[in-house]
């Protein structure tokens, strides 16, 4: 256990959690909504610190993150924990487990952030990815081991819902080199059925991301009918050009998990539209995930529509890029580390 960050202190041992945009507020020995942070006499702890449950070597590209160190490896970990309630979660298992087994020691194997790093550097990773389930609920442990990758020349990723508090981005940020946020729909009445959050926090964090000087990559999990229509993928797919339109958007397939069985897989022609309609709302870069036949996920030159990565899933194939420009029109393509 480790003492937490960003809280208040309330009359009579209670306290007020300002990590993630529910703001929860806690009597002694109650828990979050995250499942993972317990005020315990007026003092709000983490009790997942240095409790990695999943630690994998990862292609960067699984994050995904297509213009952040293209063809690299990250070390990815997480803890158990999240506070999405997201009942067609993939990881269910270890993002609910705190919901699913009540009043049981929260499960994970001992890895202080130095170990972490160490793990990262024996095993060539250029990066170390907070990722699989919310890294924000394990705020603590990622900014430690962050703060000592950035030491050893490493770079740190979040994969996030982005439900975070302004305080909680500004904290973490100095010590963060790219997020991909996922914006799971704009519609509360959904959100709130479904995830048990609500957008506007999300976007928030898109925004303050991305002016922290964070690099943001966009994903939204195409789930039908919930948040495949015409209007909602419009809406969302000008948020993010009016972010940046060189900020990319992933559009994943959805396939039934969890609590969710009751709907078909994303069929690819939504996956086509929700491209076209990426596109017209002026987004340079627009990707389709999660369909492994898909023709969706190399990276085009916005200036010329040359291909100047070619990929397949997770690997990489010809890139003709040099210093981060068009090998044909000399564009330069945005990123991060790009060849």
């Amino acid at each position: 256990m480790r003492a937490a960050v960003l809280y208040e202190r309330l009359p009579r041992d209670r306290v007020r959690c300002h990590l993630c945009a529910h703001r929860c507020r806690l009597r002694d020995r109650q828990l979050g909504v995250c499942g993972v942070r317990e005020n315990r006499g007026g003092v709000l702890l983490s009790l997942v610190y240095g409790r990695a449950i999943a630690v994998h070597v990862d292609p960067v590209e699984k994050k995904p993150l297509f213009h952040f160190q293209p063809g690299s490896r990250t070390l990815s970990i997480a803890t158990v924990g999240c506070n999405f309630r997201c009942r067609h979660c993939q990881n269910w298992e270890i993002s609910q487990y705190g919901h699913l087994h009540r009043g049981e020691q929260l499960p994970g194997d001992d890895l202080p952030p130095e170990a972490v790093v160490a793990m990262a550097r024996g095993s060539g990773a250029r990066s170390i990815s907070y990722t699989y389930t919310e890294p924000t609920v394990f705020m603590e442990y990622a900014f430690d081991t962050a703060t000592l990758a950035r030491r050893e020349g490493l770079r740190n990723v979040f994969v996030t819902n982005g439900y975070m508090t302004p305080e909680a981005v500004d904290l973490i940020a100095p010590v963060l080199d790219a997020a991909n946020v996922d914006i799971k729909g704009l519609r509360d009445e959904v959100m709130k059925r479904e995830l048990k959050a609500s957008h506007a926090p999300v976007l928030a964090s898109v925004r303050r991301l991305k002016e922290r000087g964070v690099w943001v990559e966009a994903t939204t999990l195409v789930v039908p009918r919930s948040n495949d229509s015409d209007d909602e993928l419009r809406g969302i797919a000008e948020f993010v050009a009016s972010v940046d339109r060189d900020l990319p958007w992933h559009l994943s397939a959805f396939h039934p998990d969890y609590q969710t069985l009751d709907r078909p897989r994303t069929p690819r022609r939504t996956l086509d539209r929700a491209m076209e309609i990426g596109r017209r709302a002026g987004l340079r870069h627009v990707y389709a995930g999660n369909v492994w036949d898909a023709d969706g996920e190399s990276t085009v030159c916005p200036g010329c529509g040359t291909i100047v990565i070619e990929r397949r899933g997770f690997s990489l194939g010809r890139v003709r890029l040099a210093a981060g420009r068009c090998a044909s029109c000399r564009a330069a393509i945005a990123g991060v580390d790009l060849p």
